[in-house]
């Protein structure tokens, strides 16, 4: 059985964390509307962070890291970051986790949950990004 979670107005790193955790519980989730998530603090400074993060991967240093643009794929880098990913248990939760832009057509109709902890009433500051602003500004069409 698949969680579907609604990723519409929650914060990416408590998400992350979150999903993590469930994943390596053995889980299988399957995070929808991932353009939707947000990232707290001022739009300059978050847009900058990314976007040095992508340059230095492009320029001099060709070895990397390389961040991806996609929001879903932004997304899953995050979950990537809490999980032992290199160890068997880590690349066993990332396979249980799976994320969408938007609802794809196998999940339309299916009970949706929202984490009450990782959503953007708990934010002290209303300076927020959402992680489609984040893409569109690295250059990518989704």
């Amino acid at each position: 059985m698949v969680t579907v979670i609604n990723g519409d107005g929650l914060i990416l790193g408590r998400l992350a964390s979150l999903i993590a955790q469930r994943a390596l519980a053995g889980e299988e989730i399957a995070i929808v509307n991932a353009e939707k998530a947000i990232i707290s603090g001022s739009r300059a400074r978050v847009l900058a962070n990314y976007k040095h993060k992508r340059e230095r991967g492009a320029s001099g240093d060709r070895w990397g890291p390389f961040v991806p643009r996609r929001p879903d794929h932004l997304m899953k880098r995050t979950i990537r970051g809490m999980l032992p990913y290199k160890r068997p248990r880590g690349v066993d939760a990332m396979k249980r986790i799976k994320c969408y832009v938007g609802i794809p057509v196998e999940l339309v109709g299916k009970e949706m949950e929202v984490l009450e902890a990782a959503h953007m009433d708990r934010l002290n500051n209303p300076q927020f990004v959402t992680l489609a602003m984040v893409s569109t500004s690295l250059g990518a069409k989704f």
